[in-house]
Protein backbone atom coordinates (compact mmCIF):
# COMPACT_ATOMS: atom_id res chain seq x y z
CA UNK A 1 0.00 0.00 0.00
CA UNK A 2 1.41 3.33 -1.10
CA UNK A 3 2.74 5.36 1.86
CA UNK A 4 1.05 9.13 2.43
CA UNK A 5 3.49 11.76 2.39
CA UNK A 6 1.40 14.42 2.04
CA UNK A 7 2.07 17.71 3.59
CA UNK A 8 0.95 21.36 4.26
CA UNK A 9 0.87 24.47 3.54
CA UNK A 10 -1.19 27.50 4.51
CA UNK A 11 -3.20 29.67 1.98
CA UNK A 12 -3.74 33.16 1.71
CA UNK A 13 -6.40 33.49 4.59
CA UNK A 14 -3.45 31.63 6.64
CA UNK A 15 -6.16 28.20 6.69
CA UNK A 16 -3.82 24.81 6.38
CA UNK A 17 -4.20 23.27 2.38
CA UNK A 18 -2.95 19.70 1.65
CA UNK A 19 -0.91 18.73 -0.99
CA UNK A 20 -2.01 15.27 -1.48
CA UNK A 21 1.17 13.04 -2.32
CA UNK A 22 2.15 9.05 -1.97
CA UNK A 23 4.66 7.18 -2.18
CA UNK A 24 4.93 3.72 -3.30
CA UNK A 25 8.01 1.83 -2.03
CA UNK A 26 10.23 -0.61 -4.34
CA UNK A 27 13.17 -3.46 -2.70
CA UNK A 28 15.65 -0.39 -3.03
CA UNK A 29 17.58 -1.98 -6.06
CA UNK A 30 16.36 0.62 -8.50
CA UNK A 31 16.16 4.69 -8.75
CA UNK A 32 13.92 6.96 -7.00
CA UNK A 33 11.77 8.97 -8.79
CA UNK A 34 9.59 11.78 -8.30
CA UNK A 35 6.68 12.82 -10.18
CA UNK A 36 4.59 15.74 -10.00
CA UNK A 37 1.95 17.84 -12.08
CA UNK A 38 0.15 20.92 -11.59
CA UNK A 39 2.78 22.76 -10.57
CA UNK A 40 1.24 25.89 -12.97
CA UNK A 41 -2.43 24.60 -11.59
CA UNK A 42 -3.88 25.55 -14.65
CA UNK A 43 -2.40 22.86 -16.20
CA UNK A 44 -4.43 20.11 -15.72
CA UNK A 45 -3.84 17.25 -18.18
CA UNK A 46 -1.07 15.33 -16.12
CA UNK A 47 -3.07 15.35 -12.91
CA UNK A 48 -5.43 13.14 -15.08
CA UNK A 49 -2.47 11.02 -16.22
CA UNK A 50 -0.94 10.24 -12.60
CA UNK A 51 -4.08 9.46 -11.09
CA UNK A 52 -4.56 6.37 -13.82
CA UNK A 53 -0.35 5.84 -13.12
CA UNK A 54 -0.70 5.49 -9.59
CA UNK A 55 -3.26 2.46 -10.61
CA UNK A 56 -0.55 0.56 -11.98
CA UNK A 57 2.11 1.74 -9.67
CA UNK A 58 -0.04 0.00 -6.91
CA UNK A 59 -0.35 -3.19 -9.03
CA UNK A 60 3.74 -3.46 -9.73
CA UNK A 61 4.26 -2.48 -5.55
CA UNK A 62 1.33 -5.37 -4.53
CA UNK A 63 3.36 -7.93 -7.15
CA UNK A 64 6.82 -6.98 -6.13
CA UNK A 65 7.64 -5.70 -9.25
CA UNK A 66 8.93 -2.29 -8.20
CA UNK A 67 12.59 -1.78 -7.92
CA UNK A 68 13.02 1.59 -6.75
CA UNK A 69 11.08 4.25 -5.17
CA UNK A 70 8.23 6.37 -6.72
CA UNK A 71 6.69 9.44 -5.38
CA UNK A 72 4.08 11.00 -6.84
CA UNK A 73 2.16 14.29 -6.93
CA UNK A 74 -0.98 14.58 -9.20
CA UNK A 75 -1.88 17.86 -8.23
CA UNK A 76 1.02 19.84 -6.53
CA UNK A 77 -0.54 23.14 -6.23
CA UNK A 78 -3.17 23.78 -3.67
CA UNK A 79 -2.92 27.67 -3.95
CA UNK A 80 -3.19 27.89 -7.22
CA UNK A 81 -6.32 25.66 -7.67
CA UNK A 82 -8.58 27.57 -5.85
CA UNK A 83 -8.11 30.32 -8.08
CA UNK A 84 -11.49 31.36 -9.88
CA UNK A 85 -12.24 34.25 -11.17
CA UNK A 86 -15.09 34.94 -13.78
CA UNK A 87 -15.72 31.15 -14.37
CA UNK A 88 -11.85 30.49 -15.17
CA UNK A 89 -9.06 29.29 -13.27
CA UNK A 90 -6.49 31.58 -12.88
CA UNK A 91 -3.25 29.70 -12.07
CA UNK A 92 -0.10 30.38 -13.62
CA UNK A 93 0.56 33.17 -10.88
CA UNK A 94 -0.14 33.36 -7.53
CA UNK A 95 -2.94 35.74 -7.14
CA UNK A 96 -1.67 37.66 -3.85
CA UNK A 97 1.94 38.52 -5.01
CA UNK A 98 1.98 37.83 -8.84
CA UNK A 99 4.53 35.56 -8.78
CA UNK A 100 5.01 32.98 -11.08
CA UNK A 101 4.26 29.56 -9.63
CA UNK A 102 7.09 28.13 -11.01
CA UNK A 103 9.67 30.43 -10.54
CA UNK A 104 12.27 31.20 -7.35
CA UNK A 105 12.27 27.71 -6.07
CA UNK A 106 16.03 27.91 -5.72
CA UNK A 107 15.42 30.41 -3.76
CA UNK A 108 12.35 29.54 -1.40
CA UNK A 109 14.49 26.05 -0.69
CA UNK A 110 17.35 28.29 0.60
CA UNK A 111 15.53 29.72 3.30
CA UNK A 112 15.64 29.15 6.61
CA UNK A 113 12.14 30.39 7.56
CA UNK A 114 10.09 31.65 4.06
CA UNK A 115 8.47 34.46 4.15
CA UNK A 116 5.21 33.92 2.03
CA UNK A 117 3.19 30.90 1.85
CA UNK A 118 4.53 30.68 -1.95
CA UNK A 119 8.20 30.20 -0.34
CA UNK A 120 6.38 27.73 2.42
CA UNK A 121 5.27 25.69 -0.05
CA UNK A 122 8.08 26.25 -2.91
CA UNK A 123 10.40 24.61 -0.11
CA UNK A 124 8.83 21.65 1.17
CA UNK A 125 8.08 20.58 -2.52
CA UNK A 126 11.86 21.10 -3.16
CA UNK A 127 12.46 18.74 0.07
CA UNK A 128 10.03 16.04 -0.74
CA UNK A 129 11.67 15.62 -4.54
CA UNK A 130 15.05 15.85 -3.24
CA UNK A 131 16.18 12.53 -2.65
CA UNK A 132 15.11 11.57 -6.05
CA UNK A 133 17.04 10.28 -9.03
CA UNK A 134 14.39 10.78 -11.10
CA UNK A 135 12.12 14.04 -11.44
CA UNK A 136 9.65 14.19 -14.46
CA UNK A 137 7.59 17.51 -14.07
CA UNK A 138 4.12 17.53 -15.99
CA UNK A 139 2.51 20.46 -17.14
CA UNK A 140 0.87 22.11 -20.77
CA UNK A 141 1.13 24.23 -22.77
CA UNK A 142 -1.76 26.87 -24.52
CA UNK A 143 -2.53 24.67 -27.39
CA UNK A 144 0.28 22.28 -28.42
CA UNK A 145 1.73 19.20 -29.96
CA UNK A 146 3.34 16.93 -27.10
CA UNK A 147 7.22 18.04 -26.41
CA UNK A 148 9.63 17.52 -23.97
CA UNK A 149 11.66 20.35 -22.32
CA UNK A 150 15.26 18.99 -20.39
CA UNK A 151 18.56 20.23 -19.99
CA UNK A 152 21.75 18.94 -22.14
CA UNK A 153 22.81 16.68 -19.52
CA UNK A 154 20.14 14.19 -20.07
CA UNK A 155 20.44 13.94 -24.00
CA UNK A 156 19.98 11.29 -25.81
CA UNK A 157 19.21 9.23 -23.00
CA UNK A 158 15.80 11.68 -22.89
CA UNK A 159 15.17 10.22 -26.47
CA UNK A 160 13.66 7.12 -24.71
CA UNK A 161 11.36 9.63 -22.82
CA UNK A 162 10.44 10.91 -25.56
CA UNK A 163 9.50 8.15 -27.68
CA UNK A 164 7.81 6.66 -25.29
CA UNK A 165 5.45 9.29 -24.17
CA UNK A 166 5.20 9.97 -28.20
CA UNK A 167 6.30 13.14 -28.43
CA UNK A 168 7.00 15.30 -31.54
CA UNK A 169 10.06 17.14 -29.97
CA UNK A 170 12.84 17.65 -27.87
CA UNK A 171 14.18 21.47 -26.60
CA UNK A 172 17.23 21.46 -25.14
CA UNK A 173 17.97 24.22 -23.06
CA UNK A 174 21.56 25.26 -21.41
CA UNK A 175 21.20 27.94 -19.03
CA UNK A 176 18.28 28.82 -17.02
CA UNK A 177 18.76 31.50 -14.08
CA UNK A 178 15.12 31.71 -13.17
CA UNK A 179 14.52 29.04 -9.96
CA UNK A 180 12.27 26.67 -11.75
CA UNK A 181 11.07 23.32 -10.08
CA UNK A 182 13.43 21.26 -12.76
CA UNK A 183 16.17 23.32 -12.48
CA UNK A 184 16.71 23.66 -8.56
CA UNK A 185 16.49 20.17 -8.30
CA UNK A 186 19.20 19.18 -10.87
CA UNK A 187 21.34 22.41 -9.81
CA UNK A 188 22.95 20.12 -6.79
CA UNK A 189 23.67 17.20 -9.84
CA UNK A 190 25.13 19.47 -12.15
CA UNK A 191 27.75 21.20 -9.42
CA UNK A 192 28.87 17.65 -8.31
CA UNK A 193 28.85 15.98 -11.51
CA UNK A 194 26.50 13.37 -10.95
CA UNK A 195 24.16 13.32 -13.82
CA UNK A 196 25.23 9.73 -14.84
CA UNK A 197 21.97 7.37 -14.29
CA UNK A 198 19.17 10.37 -13.35
CA UNK A 199 16.92 12.10 -15.74
CA UNK A 200 14.74 15.50 -15.53
CA UNK A 201 12.62 17.07 -17.58
CA UNK A 202 9.55 18.80 -18.48
CA UNK A 203 6.72 16.87 -20.06
CA UNK A 204 4.82 19.35 -21.51
CA UNK A 205 1.49 17.16 -22.83
CA UNK A 206 -0.05 19.19 -25.50
CA UNK A 207 -2.55 22.02 -24.67
CA UNK A 208 -4.90 22.94 -22.06
CA UNK A 209 -7.85 21.60 -23.00
CA UNK A 210 -6.00 17.93 -23.90
CA UNK A 211 -7.69 16.38 -20.91
CA UNK A 212 -9.96 13.26 -22.10
CA UNK A 213 -9.31 9.55 -21.28
CA UNK A 214 -7.84 8.28 -24.15
CA UNK A 215 -4.78 10.79 -24.54
CA UNK A 216 -4.57 10.15 -20.21
CA UNK A 217 -4.22 6.46 -20.48
CA UNK A 218 -1.80 6.66 -23.81
CA UNK A 219 0.11 9.25 -21.44
CA UNK A 220 -0.18 6.99 -18.66
CA UNK A 221 0.89 4.12 -20.95
CA UNK A 222 4.12 5.59 -21.57
CA UNK A 223 5.49 6.79 -18.70
CA UNK A 224 4.80 3.26 -17.36
CA UNK A 225 7.09 2.05 -20.29
CA UNK A 226 9.02 3.98 -19.82
CA UNK A 227 9.71 3.29 -15.82
CA UNK A 228 9.94 -0.02 -16.64
CA UNK A 229 13.26 0.66 -19.08
CA UNK A 230 14.56 2.81 -16.96
CA UNK A 231 14.91 -0.19 -14.25
CA UNK A 232 12.33 1.26 -11.63
CA UNK A 233 9.71 -1.45 -12.64
CA UNK A 234 10.25 -5.17 -13.28
CA UNK A 235 8.56 -5.28 -16.50
CA UNK A 236 9.41 -6.81 -20.00
CA UNK A 237 7.48 -4.42 -22.75
CA UNK A 238 8.54 -3.91 -26.41
CA UNK A 239 9.95 -0.79 -26.97
CA UNK A 240 7.97 1.93 -28.88
CA UNK A 241 8.98 3.64 -31.93
CA UNK A 242 8.06 7.67 -32.57
CA UNK A 243 9.90 10.36 -34.86
CA UNK A 244 11.35 13.02 -32.21
CA UNK A 245 12.82 16.12 -33.49
CA UNK A 246 15.37 17.48 -31.29
CA UNK A 247 16.26 21.63 -31.17
CA UNK A 248 18.28 23.60 -28.92
CA UNK A 249 15.97 26.47 -27.47
CA UNK A 250 18.35 28.89 -29.37
CA UNK A 251 16.30 27.44 -32.37
CA UNK A 252 13.00 28.23 -31.01
CA UNK A 253 11.20 30.90 -32.69
CA UNK A 254 8.45 32.64 -30.62
CA UNK A 255 6.41 35.55 -32.24
CA UNK A 256 4.67 38.08 -30.30
CA UNK A 257 1.56 40.16 -30.87
CA UNK A 258 2.52 43.34 -32.54
CA UNK A 259 -1.03 44.57 -31.54
CA UNK A 260 -4.09 43.71 -29.65
CA UNK A 261 -7.41 42.46 -31.75
CA UNK A 262 -9.03 39.31 -33.31
CA UNK A 263 -6.33 36.72 -33.39
CA UNK A 264 -7.14 34.33 -36.68
CA UNK A 265 -4.90 31.41 -37.49
CA UNK A 266 -4.30 30.46 -40.95
CA UNK A 267 -1.97 26.89 -39.76
CA UNK A 268 -2.81 24.18 -37.96
CA UNK A 269 -0.37 23.08 -35.27
CA UNK A 270 2.19 20.68 -36.73
CA UNK A 271 1.87 22.97 -39.51
CA UNK A 272 5.30 23.49 -41.64
CA UNK A 273 5.17 26.95 -42.67
CA UNK A 274 8.39 28.75 -44.66
CA UNK A 275 10.30 31.44 -44.15
CA UNK A 276 8.24 34.83 -44.31
CA UNK A 277 5.26 33.05 -45.00
CA UNK A 278 1.77 34.23 -43.36
CA UNK A 279 0.32 31.76 -40.29
CA UNK A 280 -1.70 34.14 -39.20
CA UNK A 281 -3.31 37.56 -38.37
CA UNK A 282 -5.11 40.21 -36.30
CA UNK A 283 -7.87 42.64 -36.73
CA UNK A 284 -7.32 45.20 -34.50
CA UNK A 285 -10.71 46.98 -35.25
CA UNK A 286 -13.29 45.09 -36.69
CA UNK A 287 -14.97 47.16 -39.55
CA UNK A 288 -11.51 48.61 -40.20
CA UNK A 289 -9.52 46.32 -43.08
CA UNK A 290 -6.30 48.80 -42.19
CA UNK A 291 -6.34 47.83 -38.76
CA UNK A 292 -5.47 44.09 -40.16
CA UNK A 293 -1.83 43.02 -39.71
CA UNK A 294 -0.21 39.68 -40.96
CA UNK A 295 2.20 37.47 -39.11
CA UNK A 296 4.41 35.50 -40.95
CA UNK A 297 7.01 33.09 -39.83
CA UNK A 298 10.56 34.33 -39.27
CA UNK A 299 12.17 30.78 -40.57
CA UNK A 300 11.46 27.64 -41.71
CA UNK A 301 9.79 25.06 -39.15
CA UNK A 302 6.53 24.08 -37.99
CA UNK A 303 3.88 25.54 -35.19
CA UNK A 304 4.57 23.72 -32.11
CA UNK A 305 2.22 26.25 -30.12
CA UNK A 306 -0.22 28.92 -30.14
CA UNK A 307 -2.07 30.66 -28.52
CA UNK A 308 -5.57 29.29 -26.83
CA UNK A 309 -7.95 32.24 -27.03
CA UNK A 310 -9.08 34.42 -30.11
CA UNK A 311 -8.42 37.85 -28.59
CA UNK A 312 -5.12 38.48 -28.06
CA UNK A 313 -3.29 41.17 -26.42
CA UNK A 314 -0.48 43.08 -27.48
CA UNK A 315 2.66 41.55 -26.60
CA UNK A 316 1.50 38.31 -25.84
CA UNK A 317 2.94 35.19 -27.17
CA UNK A 318 1.24 33.86 -30.48
CA UNK A 319 2.93 30.80 -31.54
CA UNK A 320 6.13 29.28 -30.97
CA UNK A 321 8.31 27.39 -34.26
CA UNK A 322 11.25 25.30 -34.29
CA UNK A 323 13.62 26.64 -36.78
CA UNK A 324 16.71 25.65 -38.72
CA UNK A 325 18.98 28.58 -37.29
CA UNK A 326 19.26 30.19 -34.20
CA UNK A 327 16.67 32.57 -33.60
CA UNK A 328 17.89 36.73 -34.25
CA UNK A 329 16.04 37.44 -31.05
CA UNK A 330 17.60 34.74 -29.38
CA UNK A 331 19.34 36.43 -26.16
CA UNK A 332 19.44 33.27 -23.96
CA UNK A 333 16.86 32.12 -20.90
CA UNK A 334 13.75 31.21 -20.96
CA UNK A 335 11.69 29.32 -23.87
CA UNK A 336 8.64 31.10 -21.36
CA UNK A 337 10.23 34.56 -19.83
CA UNK A 338 7.42 34.77 -17.79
Amino acid sequence: MAQDVSFNVHNNNGDAVQVSAWRFEGDGSGPNVHLQAGVHADEIAGMLVLHLLMQRLQIAESEGRLKGSVTVVPQANPLGIGQFRQGRILGRFHDATGQNFNRGFDQSAAMERPSTNVQEWQKQLVELAASADVMLDLHTDDEALPYLYLHRSFWPRGHDLAVAMKMDLAIIWDDGGDGSFEETIIAPWLRKGTTHGRMAATLELRGQGDVNDRLAEQDAEGLYAWLCGFGVIEEALTPSDWPVEVKVMAQMETILAPQSGVLIFEKELGDFVEEGQRFARILRRPGDPSSEVVLVAEQTGRMITRYRDRLIAQGAVVAKFTGTRESRNWNGGLLDPN
